[in-house]
């Protein structure tokens, strides 16, 4: 399984993204599940709203859910990365820890953000 971040998101949903075109084929070229997460949607869905363009694509990937599991990962993801000096959003340790908890691959073009977590667990595509 396949968890697109919210900047690949962005780019796939972009036709003038090469970038994204790239990526989205290198995604469905591996035949693994690709979903997303209702943490992404959020991120996405209000940066469309907020610009007044349509949901189309977005709507179209499964959505993994944040659940309790995920909250207390999330958590102490936050933590490791703020004691070592690397702190991130807090909606990327929610992202990721959804990604861990759902043995998931997260595909994102900001893997030197992500790359302290693949000592917990997260792997990236």
């Amino acid at each position: 399984m396949i968890v697109l971040d919210s900047d690949v998101l962005i780019e796939i949903l972009n036709p003038k993204s090469e970038k994204g075109v790239d990526m989205f084929n290198r995604v469905l070229s591996s035949d693994q599940e690709i979903v997303t997460t209702a943490i992404n949607l959020h991120e996405v869905a209000f940066g469309l709203y907020k610009r007044g363009k349509p949901l189309n694509g977005l709507v179209q990937f499964s959505i993994l859910d944040f659940t309790r599991k995920d909250a207390m990962l999330s958590s102490e993801l936050e933590l490791a990365l703020e004691q070592i000096g690397k702190p991130i959003m807090r909606t990327d340790t929610m992202v990721a820890a959804i990604a861990i908890n759902n043995n998931a691959n997260l595909c994102t073009f900001n893997i030197r953000h992500f790359e302290p977590l693949k000592k917990k667990g997260l792997k990236l595509f």
